[in-house]
């Protein structure tokens, strides 16, 4: 049983960048706990100005090379959106398809390689190679073919390069549709055997209600476009978005705070099941509904099981625009729709793995940046696992030290933090001489 503890955890293991966990406990009370960013600003935004519009999109891909695919579209979408560009369904089914992919490939990374070992006893991924080998091998070959449907679409697997402002450079074969197709179809018994392998998981019991943010679609489950919505009850356009995202720099961490309508708020699948769940296939409902994942879900654990239930969703799906995109024909004189530059203001949002991503251009007559701001995922999560954290070490304090330090630990991975792409805390104003 602890009743002062002092523990700093640095960096916090199997996340992406450097985040350090600092928790301070007197006679059971909290005195001090931060999740705490040392890394140092990149200065993305202030890359981008003077920039033509066709580039921002292929520098701020290299925000990530997790989520290079969504930085991608919400660069383009903001752009497209400035200039008042129309595509049309074969342009938007294709950058779908892409988008997918890699939600498939980052939601496997974190399901099968980060946060598997937590719930299956060992430190690491290497572990489960003599433990759960079929877990080890399901996910490479995920990964594998999330890899190839971002490749075949996007003309590469990391940083695409064929997808730009107006549409695509090159499109995919059919040859190459359909070999995706007949791989996406070769997941499902690996999919069916991580259904039983997450069942039979014992995640933590924890709740605690919060502000769930996305963006939403009538038609479809949200990933590449959509308005922005709350599950406390507003939704905006993505250009009014500041109407509605507020943030604030903190003196422990070079990624800001962010708030809405609370003080907190959470991005990512568990905020995109909880808002989104009826559009989501049927066969991704069954999944949830064998896991026990029905909206609203306070428990922050269970994004893992989100994710998870997003690749059964986005495998379908894909298969779904494969077959339309096959049934109608590939047409070359439909690549590219019309890009007139102009001055004007362009916001893009999609949903990133990690949640919704924000980019927003303000152009001149030129076609040139003249401002640029960037809100990242994780980012906008940060706050949020503070007042998980908050919540949590009350609820398990009467556990050993390594207990706690592990619960801790735990509830920042579920989170998949992609630390690195988030520090963005400071205003640069350039001044030419």
């Amino acid at each position: 049983m602890a009743t002062n503890l002092n523990i700093e955890v640095s960096p916090v293991s199997r996340v992406e960048g450097h985040g350090d966990l600092v928790l301070d406990v007197k006679n059971k009370k909290i005195e001090k706990l931060q999740f705490r960013i040392p890394e140092s600003p990149r200065f993305f935004e202030a890359m981008l100005v003077g920039r033509k519009y066709t580039e921002p999109s292929h520098i701020t891909s290299r925000i990530c090379g997790i989520c290079s695919v969504a930085h991608t579209f919400a660069s383009i979408r903001a752009t497209e959106a400035a200039f008042g560009v129309k595509l049309n369904d074969q342009i938007l089914k294709l950058r779908k398809l892409a988008n997918h992919g890699e939600m498939v490939q980052s939601n496997c990374l974190h399901v099968y390689f980060l946060a598997a070992p937590d719930f299956l006893g060992v430190g690491s991924v290497v572990p489960l190679l003599n433990t759960h080998p079929e877990v080890v091998r399901i996910a490479v070959n995920m990964k594998k073919v999330a890899n190839e449907m971002v490749r075949v679409v996007g003309g590469r697997a990391v940083h695409p390069i064929s997808t730009i402002v107006g549409g695509f450079t090159k499109l995919p074969s059919i040859e190459g549709l359909l070999k995706l197709r007949e791989m996406l179809i070769a997941l499902y018994p690996d999919l069916k055997t991580s259904l039983e392998v997450l069942k039979s998981l014992d995640l933590p019991d924890f709740e605690r209600a919060t502000e769930y943010i996305c963006i939403t679609d009538d038609e479809d489950y949200a990933l590449y476009s959509g308005e922005l919505m709350s599950s406390d009850g507003w939704k905006i356009s993505n250009q009014d978005y500041l109407t509605r995202i507020n943030e604030k720099v903190v003196q422990h961490s070079t990624g800001k705070h962010c708030w809405a309508s609370r003080d907190s708020y959470m991005v990512g699948a568990l905020s995109r099941i909880n808002n989104n769940y009826d559009k989501l296939s049927a066969n991704a409902k069954q999944y949830a509904e064998e896991l026990g994942l029905k909206p609203p879900c306070y428990n922050t654990f269970m994004i893992n099981i989100a994710q998870f239930v997003e690749i059964v969703h986005s495998v379908d799906d894909s298969i779904r625009l494969i077959d339309e995109l096959l049934e109608s024909g590939l047409d070359e004189s439909k690549a590219m729709a019309e890009v007139i530059p102009k001055a004007g203001r362009g916001v893009g949002i999609v949903e990133a793995p990690r949640g919704a991503l924000i980019h927003d251009y303000t152009y001149d007559a030129e076609g040139k940046i003249s401002k640029a701001n960037l809100i990242i995922p994780t980012n906008m999560n940060y706050a949020n696992v503070e007042k998980d954290l908050e919540a949590l070490v009350p609820a398990i304090i009467d556990k050993t030290e390594d207990e706690i330090r592990l619960g801790c630990e735990m509830l920042i991975r579920a989170y998949d933090p992609c630390i690195s792409c988030s520090t963005h805390f400071l205003n640069v104003t350039l001044v030419n001489k």
